[in-house]
């Protein structure tokens, strides 16, 4: 039995359920439900076909779901409407509890909505991938998408629990587990090497691996830690920010390329490598990382390189909208040692264009 992790925020703080969460969750449904409490599910229609019985188990009606197209574009302003409708059509009021059944896609939206709807109500993550498991569904970032950006409309919104159920990650396809495992990587870039070793001795990570319970909840650590330090990422250097490395890069990829040509954690994996590059040619790593962060990368069948027709002007101009830029200049995460990062300003456009050009932009 592995206990539940708590993210501490004082009086907002939640648990994160682990591997009795199933158990956890249908004993909070019952609770609402004591509580003559409204409740709702906003999911995934693939998730749900994929496990059709999960949530009418934790004690869900069919009437208090709604489901929504699997994929990156559902995080959009137009599903986001259509999930505020779903629950004022219904009346639900203030003390309506909505749960986000899916990944990071469903749990960013709902989140959103939930803090939206009413002016905030209760929400609570049911991630069903392995990326929404290690980073998404933790921190209270919410969010959807703008043709012109990633995430550039949102809310920080707690959970009030996360339940994590590693058994949902059996139906995963092979390419979303791969994806997962490029935020993995990241924090053991970002903030333990041992994790980071561990995972390169490994000959590759599945849905029944014997060491995936424990590496998914070394990432909720970390997550959690960072949080509780800079909940709303407002560290003058640091901090919150850091859980972004690879981030900046993988957001131009996501955006140029169209959402869904990539997957989140494909371009995080090329965004991954390229951070790297960046901190050798700050002389803040050594050149002998690359290789070494790429091998990883590789081993988990991730991409290093882009192989889609992509305009280092408009991946540059995609960057300029990043949210971490600082007084209109461009702000990265680097490391100082695999397993140490920091945040970095005053990185000239020139060395970013040839880093876009090495990577297989034109």
């Amino acid at each position: 039995m592995t206990a539940p992790l708590t993210v501490a925020l004082a009086d907002r703080s939640y648990p994160i359920h682990f591997n009795e969460s199933a158990t956890a969750l249908k004993a909070e449904v019952s609770q609402l439900r004591a509580a003559k409490r409204s409740i709702r599910v906003i999911s995934d229609a693939r998730v749900l076909h994929a496990h059709p019985s999960y949530l009418a188990q934790a004690g869900f009606h069919d009437n208090e779901i709604l489901s929504l197209p699997s994929g990156e574009p559902t995080k959009s302003v137009e599903f986001f409407s259509q999930a505020l409708s779903f629950l004022a059509s219904q009346a639900a009021n203030r003390d309506c509890a909505l749960f986000a059944f899916g990944g990071g896609v469903i749990g960013d939206l709902a989140g959103y909505v939930a803090a939206s709807y009413l002016r905030g109500i209760d929400f609570y993550q049911i991630p069903t991938t392995l990326l929404s498991m290690v980073d998404s569904s933790v921190g209270g970032k919410t969010g959807i998408n703008l043709p012109e950006g990633k995430n550039l409309v949102g809310a920080f919104w707690q959970p009030k629990a996360v339940y994590i159920d590693a058994a949902l990650l059996q139906t995963l396809p092979p390419r979303e587990f791969a994806a997962g495992m490029a935020e993995v990587i990241k924090y053991g870039m970002l903030a333990d090497a041992k994790l980071l070793s561990n995972l390169e001795a490994l000959d590759g990570l599945d849905a029944s691996s014997e060491e995936l319970p424990a590496v998914i909840r070394r990432c909720c650590e970390i997550k959690a830690q960072v949080v509780a330090d800079d909940e709303k990422e407002t560290a003058a250097s640091g901090g919150r920010a850091l859980l972004n490395l690879g981030h900046t890069f993988a957001h131009a990829i996501e955006n140029v390329a169209g959402y869904g040509t990539y997957l989140h954690g494909e371009a995080v994996a090329i965004g991954l490598k390229l951070a790297t590059q960046l901190s050798v040619h700050l002389e803040q790593i050594p050149a002998g990382d690359v290789a070494h962060v790429q091998r990883i990368i590789e081993q988990f069948k991730l991409p290093t390189q882009i192989d889609e027709p992509l305009k280092v002007v408009d991946l540059m101009a995609a960057m300029q909208r990043d949210k971490k830029n600082r007084s209109g200049h461009l702000r990265f995460v680097t490391m100082t040692h695999l397993g140490t990062a920091v945040t970095t300003d005053g990185i000239g456009a020139e060395l970013i264009e040839n880093l876009w050009r090495e990577a297989g932009a034109e």
